[in-house]
Formats: C-alpha cells, sequence, structure tokens
C-alpha cells in the first residue's frame, strides 16, 4: 500500500513539473524511497535520471544492491561513481568492501584498499574494520591481522571481525584466543560475537571453552537472543553433548527454522537418528517450514537408518517447497536414495539436477560403490572427469574401494597419478584408500611403500596393512604390523583384531590367534563381534580341535549365527567326522532350509566315508524338497563329481548328545 501511494506521488510530481523535483536532495529521497521499499531497479531508474549525482545518491544504491544480495552490482556501481569523477567517502568503503568480501574478490578489494590509502581514511575506525573483514572473508588472515594490529581504535564490530574471520577459516585456536585478547581489552562481545566464537568452539569439539562462553553469555544478558541461543544449542550439539543442547533448545522461548535445523542436525551428527526424524516430524507439526539447511541435515538420517518411506516423504516437501534446484539438497536426495539401495532412483534425480558440484558426484560413485555396482562407479568416475569437475579427498577415497572390488589395478594406478597431481596424497583417508587398493589388487609391496610413506597414521592405515598382509597369505607380516602399531602409540580396535585372526586362522597359528583374541578382551577392553568368534571358530576348526571348537560355541556369550556352523561344517569334513557333521548339517537345515553350501558339504561328508547309500537317500529327500541345484556346487561319487544336494538323518548318537547340551545352554 505504501509503495502504491509513493508511486502515485512520484508520478503526480513528475507530470506537474515541480521545480523541485529534479534537485538532488528530492531524487535522493526518490531512490531511499525505493530502496526501502526493496525495488532496486526502479530505484536505479530514479539514479539514472538524476543530473546531479552526490555521495549519498551512490552509497544509498551501492549499499542497497549490497544488502540485497548483489555483490556484483555494488561494485560496478562503486567502479560507475569513481568515473563521474566523484570520490567515494567513507560510507562508500564501508558499504562496497563487504560486497568484496562476499564475492571473494581479494585483487578488487585490494584495489580498493590503495584508493583508502590515497585518500588517507586508513585510520578510520569504520572503513578499516571493513576491510579487516575484507581480508579475513577472502581467506587473506595474514593482511587481516596486520590490519587490526595497526588499527588505533578498534571497536566490538573490529574484534568480531577478526574473531569471525579465523572461525571461518579454521583457524580455531586462534579465534578463541582472540576472543580472549577481547576480554582482556575490555571490550563487552554482542551477540554476534557470541555467535562467532560458539562455532570455532564446535569445530574444535571444545566443550570446555565453549562452557565458559555460556557462563559468559548468561552474565552478559545474551541468552534470551534466538541467535545466541541457536549457537550454543549447535555447540553442545557438535561437541557431543546432546542432552543439553536439547535442555537449552527445550528452553528457548523462541524457535525459529534454524532452532530446529540445529537439534535435527545434532541428533543426526551424534548418531541418534530416529530423533532427528522424530524432532524434524515435532518442526513441521510447530508449523516451522524446513529450509535447505533442515532437509540436508534430515535425508542424511534417512540414508543411515534406511529409512526410504520417510526419506521419499521428505522428497515430496522439497518439491512442494521448491528446493529440488537447491544442488546441495539435491544431493543429500540422490545420497539417500543410494544408501537406501534405490540407485536408478538416485541415478534419476542425478541426471536432472541443472547443476553438479563435486559432492552430487560423490554421492553417485559412492553410491554404485557401496551396493557392489562398482563398473559403473568407475565410469561415474570417468564422467566427472570429462565434464571438467575437479575431484577432491572425498572421490578419492569413494572410486579407490571401487577399484580394489574390481582388481583394477591399472586404473587404480592412473587414479593414483591423478591423486598426485592433485596433492592429495597427504590426506591420510586417500593414502588409506590407495593401500588398500593396491594390496587387494595384489600389489602388496607398493602397497607398502606407501603405507610406509604415510606421515600420520590412523588406526583405519593401520587396519588396511593389516587386512592386506592377511588376504594376501602374509600372516607373520600381518602380525609384525600389529605389533608395530602398538609400539606407534595407536589403539588396536575391533578392526585390527579381526583381520590379525583372519591371518592366524588362515595360517593355522593357533597359539598366537588365542592370544590375541584374550589380549582384544583384556587389557583392551573391546567386546568382541560375531566376527571375531567366526574367525576363531575357523582357526580351532581348520587346525582339527573340533572338540574345543564346539566347546567355544556353546559357551559363546552371543547366539552362534549360521557363518559359524558352516565355517564348523568344513571343518567336521576336512577332518572326517561325519558325527558332528552330520550333526551340524541337520542345525543348519534348521537355521537355513534353502542352504546349498550346507547340503554340498554334507554330500562330500558321506561320499568321502563311502556312505552311499545315505547319499542316495538323501538325493532323493532333496527331490521331494525340491532344492534347487546351484552351478558350482558337487559332491563326490567314486572318482567322479556330480551336481546334487543331501541331508543327513540327524540320527547319530553324538549328534543327539550335543543337541541336549545346547538345549541346557538355552
Amino acid at each position: 500500500m505504501r509503495f502504491y501511494k509513493g508511486t502515485n506521488v512520484h508520478s503526480s510530481i513528475t507530470h506537474r513539473r515541480f521545480a523541485f523535483a529534479t534537485r538532488t536532495t528530492f531524487q535522493n529521497k526518490l531512490i531511499n524511497f525505493y530502496v526501502k521499499c526493496e525495488r532496486l531497479v526502479d530505484a536505479h531508474k530514479v539514479l539514472d535520471h538524476t543530473r546531479e549525482r552526490d555521495s549519498i545518491s551512490w552509497n544509498t544504491i551501492i549499499a542497497a544492491y549490497r544488502r540485497h544480495g548483489y555483490p556484483r552490482e555494488a561494485v560496478t556501481l562503486f567502479h560507475q561513481m569513481q568515473r563521474t569523477g566523484l570520490q567515494p567517502d567513507q560510507f562508500t568503503f564501508a558499504s562496497v568492501l563487504p560486497a568484496c568480501a562476499k564475492m571473494g574478490a581479494l585483487e578488487q578489494g585490494m584495489c580498493i584498499h590503495k584508493s583508502i590509502k590515497d585518500r588517507g581514511m586508513s585510520s578510520d575506525v569504520v572503513v578499516a574494520t571493513a576491510l579487516v573483514d575484507m581480508y579475513a572473508k577472502c581467506g587473506s588472515m595474514h593482511k587481516a591481522r596486520e590490519l587490526f594490529d595497526k588499527m588505533p581504535q578498534r571497536n566490538v564490530v573490529s574484534w568480531n571481525a577478526m574473531i569471525a574471520g579465523y572461525a571461518q577459516n579454521l583457524f580455531v585456536e586462534k579465534a578463541l584466543e582472540t576472543f580472549k585478547q577481547m576480554q582482556l581489552a575490555c571490550v563487552k562481545p554482542d551477540s554476534t560475537t557470541f555467535a562467532s566464537i560458539l562455532p570455532a568452539c564446535a569445530q574444535m569439539g571444545a566443550l570446555e571453552h565453549g562452557t565458559a562462553i555460556h557462563h559468559i553469555i548468561i552474565e552478559s544478558g545474551f541468552f534470551s537472543d534466538i541467535i545466541v541461543g541457536n549457537a550454543l544449542a549447535d555447540m553442545y550439539a557438535k561437541c557431543g553433548s546432546i542432552d543439553k543442547a536439547r535442555e537449552l533448545f527445550d528452553k528457548m522461548p523462541e524457535k525459529g527454522v534454524v532452532s530446529w535445523t540445529a537439534m535435527i542436525a545434532g541428533y543426526a551428527q551424534n548418531g541418534f537418528v530416529e530423533k532427528a526424524l522424530e524432532t524434524f516430524k515435532q518442526m513441521q507439526l510447530a508449523g516451522v517450514k524446513p529450509n535447505c539447511t533442515t532437509f540436508s541435515s534430515i535425508l542424511p538420517a534417512c540414508a543411515k537408518m534406511g529409512a526410504l518411506e520417510q526419506g521419499m516423504d521428505i522428497h515430496q516437501s522439497i518439491t512442494e517447497g521448491g528446493f529440488l534446484s537447491d544442488v546441495v539438497v539435491a544431493t543429500a536426495l540422490v545420497d539417500m536414495y543410494a544408501k537406501c539401495g534405490i540407485i536408478d532412483k538416485a541415478h534419476q534425480l542425478f541426471d536432472k539436477m541443472p547443476q553438479r558440484d563435486v559432492m552430487s558426484w560423490n554421492a553417485m560413485i559412492a553410491g554404485y560403490t557401496q551396493i557392489g555396482f562398482v563398473d559403473r562407479a568407475v565410469e561415474t568416475f570417468k564422467q566427472l572427469r570429462l565434464a571438467g569437475v575437479k575431484p577432491n579427498s572425498t572421490t578419492f577415497a569413494s572410486i579407490l574401494p571401487a577399484c580394489a572390488k574390481m582388481g583394477a589395478l591399472e586404473q587404480g594406478m592412473d587414479i593414483h597419478q591423478s591423486i598426485m597431481e592433485g596433492g592429495f596424497l597427504s590426506d591420510v583417508v586417500v593414502a588409506t584408500a590407495l593401500v588398500d587398493m593396491y594390496a587387494k589388487c595384489g600389489s602388496i609391496d607398493k602397497a607398502r611403500e606407501l603405507f610406509d610413506r604415510i606421515p600420520q597414521k590412523d588406526v583405519m592405515s593401520w587396519n588396511a596393512m593389516i587386512a592386506g598382509y592377511a588376504q594376501n597369505g602374509f600372516s607373520k607380516d600381518a602380525l609384525e604390523i600389529l605389533e608395530l602399531m602398538k609400539h606407534s602409540g595407536t589403539y588396536p580396535d575391533i578392526g585390527s583384531f579381526a583381520c590379525v585372526l583372519f591371518a592366524c586362522s588362515h595360517a593355522g597359528l593357533v597359539d598366537e590367534g588365542c592370544t590375541y583374541f584374550n589380549h582384544m578382551i583384556n587389557p583392551y577392553c573391546i567386546t568382541p563381534t560375531v566376527d571375531h568368534y567366526v574367525c576363531m571358530v575357523d582357526l580351532l576348526a581348520r587346525a582339527g580341535y573340533l572338540e574345543d571348537t564346539l566347546n567355544f560355541i556353546i559357551k559363546m556369550p552371543v547366539k552362534p549365527v549360521v557363518v559359524v556352523w558352516k565355517c564348523f561344517l568344513g571343518a567336521c569334513r576336512s577332518n572326517m567326522n561325519i558325527g558332528l557333521g552330520v550333526f551340524t548339517a541337520n542345525l543348519l537345515l534348521d537355521l537355513d532350509p534353502k542352504s546349498a553350501a550346507t547340503y554340498v558339504l554334507l554330500s562330500n561328508i558321506y561320499a568321502e566315508v563311502g556312505r552311499w547309500g545315505e547319499a542316495q537317500m538323501v538325493r532323493r529327500l532333496m527331490d521331494e524338497r525340491r532344492i534347487k541345484k546351484i552351478p558350482g556346487c558337487s559332491w563326490i561319487e567314486g572318482n567322479k563329481m556330480v551336481h546334487f544336494f543331501c541331508v543327513g538323518d540327524g540320527s547319530h548318537p553324538q549328534a543327539q548328545e550335543i543337541y541336549s547340551k545346547l538345549e541346557k545352554l538355552a
């Protein structure tokens, strides 16, 4: 209404040709009116028709374009102003420098800095602060600090620019140090200070510092500020203190989309994916509309849970809200569908994306690799390069496992070359993926060479080398790497011991395997998983200790799964123990009646001891049960290999005895 009244007055004045209508003062008021009504095109038209423009005319329009998210236009107007011969003042510089900062236009910012020095305005606190902010946001923290230190006067905005600059450029310790210096200088922090320093604490996981700042916030009276409250909740969530984050969230007098998103992201990042989804529903019930950040936070939770139905509902909300064109949201959707196994839908969305960044390509490559479509993963990586997109560390960490699964050594070597050219070899995740790829492709010496060059090895690096040696049959080398790992001060984890036990099993190192299994529990306090128990069963059974293996299975604190009994059945066949073999086969057929491997193993047990009658009986039983023959499964008849399956009768007295033991255990 105000706008239409104003335009009517403007039109009336123009048509009546009042003398004051051409005056600069009136024209400036018109420009200001259109700017406040967010009609920048109309404001620009007035500027173009103003005969004598002063600094107020230019400053108003430059500031407007910068404020409304058009930094390039603001800088262009600044240059037009200079070409008219009008000299910019401190207000002009205070508007154009943030525009350069927004674009990351360091070179243009440096040219403007020269103009400021030429005009002797470097000591002006507003201009100097804008310069510090520009250099910081353009990533030149050294220059920002140099200017900051030279400032004769600093206000809270100057300190905020420096703290935010350090935080945004990931110099989080410097950000905290500058915050302390600000306090020592007796400058009172404001809401912007806290909103800048708390993300630095979150990035560092510096809960102690964050808690101390929380106390300062309470003392300063900023706790009710929604921006500060959001930053606090986000800090606690990212530092792993999710209950404290929720407590703060629940106490917030006002909750906006940022508040809800911080809580959703906090739950998702800390592994509470069900809570994340529940909070998302609560947000919708509260009538708060999600934004791009909300969607890109909740979709990974759906992906982690495999919650396809909920992910599809969120997809619908994204489409209705018009967020599908956002590259981050679209990428999160692609990733969700890929991780839920709906790879065709992921590809369909990926193909429709108007813009794709490297993360979009990474989601597609990782999706193909995770579901075993490794040839498609490699093909997508090739398309990424043809599209001129530069791969990052995540790209390489996603594509190398695909090469490893394919045994595609040549392609892996080409990728290795790209990694070196891109300077990613120092990234521990990428270097570890390379070690794993070479090891799985059988090039164990190259894997070891790269492993030795990793300057700071994490537990995954050590595990990759242990697994590489184990899988290639170099069991003693695998054990040697574990010992080196312990001496380096890196603690083995669940994966380390799984690899070592696998190595011991395949080399028949029974004593060593038992020792490492016991060490895992004490002194490392690692609770064995099913994988560890499978390795131990395989280790003992392969060595022929069938009674010991059976006792081990019976005493397992976790319920024996099918693979445990399959390992034991294989050992019964190798050791010609028909009694235990028949018992185990019957037990397996109760657990997994369609298992082809069980029939094959038992058929071979009968054949190897010459009990052809039982084999024939089982063959008839197989026909009755309509067990389908699987290529590659064989049973032995005389000196020939014949494809068929059979099952034992379970009547052996030893089998009955073991069943009794298991019943007592249950």
